[in-house]
């Protein structure tokens, strides 16, 4: 299991929309613990804007930009919160009620 000591998870979204990257995002943070660090790899010129609003909403941690050590895509870290806020399963840019 990885912890917030260890290294990042890496996710690559290749060319994805936000979208789609934010469904997967969705079912894959889930899975890990609290204060993970996720490296997300992502061309989507949308990507810092509509992941910082979703961690907004949700209460993932958005850490911004990291140098890309995957090579030129762009990498974004998040941090994965304990609670986060629950979104719906076909649309994770809307609260759940």
């Amino acid at each position: 299991m990885t912890g917030k000591h260890d290294a990042p998870v890496v996710i690559d979204g290749g060319d994805k929309s936000c979208v789609r990257l934010l469904l997967e995002l969705r079912g894959r943070l889930a899975e890990l613990p609290a204060g993970t660090i996720v490296h997300l790899i992502a061309s989507d010129p949308a990507a810092p804007l509509d992941l910082a609003a979703w961690c907004h909403l949700t209460g993932h941690g958005y850490l911004g930009t990291v140098p890309p050590p995957y090579g030129d895509t762009p990498t974004y870290a998040l941090s994965v919160a304990a609670a986060p806020r629950p979104t719906e399963a076909a649309s994770p840019w809307r609260p759940r009620d």
